[in-house]
């Protein structure tokens, strides 16, 4: 039944397959070159992440591989562990092994304890990012690694200082490519989807990569006098023969595994790896326009799963990952085919096509992400949040700031620890509670779900849980007459349950429902 659902939206999922593949080829190289790690493990990481976690996975339109945030334990713990690649990757089996785990051991359920201002926050500061990012990219200065996203980078440089040596060091044939790219995204979205159906049919990001091959065919063949430097295309390793792609795989060192250090390293990555995907797992299902609710415990698994296997053929760790889990929405993806698809042609790429590929301006996948970071963070947001009042926009505001000035843990810990204080202000004189009342009316179950007179974010799972254990064909009654205040993160949990319960044929009624200003 499910593989018939997948299927079923192939026409949807494919399009944006193909954009993700595009955007994943140079982050998973740009995270193995800031991981100090080789190339093709982040190639392998980005297979895994789609064809093993996107099976395993409940979660419709999130995409794992590599993780940039990772980068930087990654290098360091190599270095640890003296430079051995083969000790590392044991411990990346491990922390797979801790994963697993954590999901039986149903810890997914912290994913529920971050606020909806902060989680806004993450996609607004990821998205700002983003741009921020790939502006280098755009105008021709790849010397930092492509997937970089904290405002410190591996190579010495941050955000702002890279931008200006991207300034100073400007390639006209980079940024004219980029520029046209650009121009056309926003055409496409804006005027040529609207007018003519075929331009939904065809993928606008595809389009901009098949156009950047050819403009850099002209600047190698003189037709245009611009010309792209080696590090200014996409740079994927290309195997002579099926021998050779094979023996690009690597295998841990399990004798290793009597390293203290291998212990402590792979206890690191799975709690890292968690958190960065539980983060990205709530994200994600905040973006989903069906508003459907991924299992935590079942994405650690499947993460776990992942990385086990990651680790045995010698790739990166993955996660969940942002980036390409927004792209994947941004341009039409409605299930996990379009992430298992992706994967697929990575494989498939790095198998046959590694060459064609190699021709990819970095420029025409900046403008591409360009236009994701702007979906992301678009200034409406900004107004959206400061109406909500300043319990809303505090957290909101200083996640943004603080993933843009420090990393993405570090914005998402500040915002949480605002978001906590303005909750915990809002509700430490009250207690709150939950109760549901099943009755039977006309032969039809009516579940009577009555909210308690305080009900903060911290309610959150609980809510979750009581309104996806109603079955089909049946009615509930959410009553808030008791109630004198309601979390925003809870009213916009049920607004989003009314429209996932169209899709169970479940009747809502509210009662003295408490709208958000």
């Amino acid at each position: 039944m499910e593989l018939n659902k997948l299927f079923k939206e192939l026409k949807h999922d494919l399009p944006a397959s193909i954009v993700v593949f595009f955007v994943a080829v140079p982050l998973c190289l740009g995270i193995a070159l800031a991981s100090g790690a080789p190339l093709f493990a982040g190639i392998i990481a980005g297979i895994v992440g789609g064809m093993v976690v996107g099976v395993a996975s409940g979660s419709p339109l999130g995409v794992s591989g590599p993780a940039a945030g990772l980068a930087v334990i990654v290098l360091s713990s190599i270095a640890t562990l003296g430079g051995s690649w083969e000790a590392f990757l044991t411990s990346v089996v491990l922390a797979g092994i801790i994963q697993l785990l954590l999901g039986y051991s149903k810890a997914g359920f912290i994913a529920y304890f971050f606020p909806s201002s902060v989680i806004k926050g993450m996609l607004t500061g990821i998205g700002l990012l983003i741009i921020l990012k790939q502006i280098p990219h755009a105008l021709g200065w790849n010397k930092g690694a492509f997937g970089e996203v904290a405002f410190l980078q591996v190579d010495g440089q941050n955000t702002l200082s890279e931008i200006k040596k991207a300034i100073d060091f400007l390639t006209p044939g980079a940024l004219f490519i980029a520029m046209i790219s650009l121009a056309l995204l926003i055409l496409w979205d804006n005027v040529l989807m609207k007018k003519h159906k075929i331009f939904g049919m065809i993928n606008g990001p595809l389009v901009v990569v098949v156009l950047g091959i050819v403009m850099n065919f002209f600047y190698q063949n003189g037709i245009i006098n611009f010309s792209l430097a080696a590090d200014q295309v996409v740079r994927i390793p290309v195997p002579e023969d099926i021998k050779g792609f094979f023996s690009q795989f690597t295998f841990p060192d399990f004798s290793a595994i009597t390293n203290f250090e291998v212990w402590k390293i792979a206890v690191v990555l799975a709690i890292v790896a968690s958190l960065e995907t539980l983060l990205c797992v709530e994200a994600t299902d905040k973006m989903d326009p069906d508003k459907r609710i991924t299992p935590t415990n079942r994405e650690l698994k499947a993460q776990g799963l992942g990385n086990v296997i990651s680790g045995l053929i010698g790739g990166l760790p993955v996660t969940q990952v942002i980036v390409r889990s927004s792209a994947n929405i941004s341009f039409g993806g409605k299930t996990k085919m379009s992430a298992i698809l992706h994967g697929f042609f990575l494989l498939l790429s790095a198998l046959t096509i590694a060459s064609v590929l190699n021709r990819i301006p970095l420029a025409s996948l900046a403008a591409i992400l360009l236009m994701v970071g702007y979906k992301l963070a678009k200034p409406s947001l900004f107004k959206q949040m400061y109406k909500l009042g300043w319990e809303q926009f505090v957290p909101f505001t200083a996640t943004v700031v603080a993933i843009l000035a420090t990393d993405l843990l570090m914005g998402i810990g500040i915002g949480l620890i605002l978001g906590l204080f303005y909750t915990l202000r809002h509700s430490y004189r009250n207690s709150h509670h939950m109760k549901d009342v099943v009755t039977t009316e006309e032969g039809h179950e009516v579940h009577h779900l009555v909210l308690a007179e305080e009900v903060s974010f911290f309610n959150k799972a609980s809510v979750i849980k009581a309104l996806e254990s109603i079955p089909a064909h049946s009615k509930v009654i959410i009553d808030c007459a008791k109630s004198k205040s309601i979390a925003y993160d809870v009213v916009e949990l049920i607004k989003d349950y009314e429209v996932h319960a169209k899709t169970k044929n479940i009747i809502v009624e509210k009662i003295n429902f408490i709208e958000p200003a």
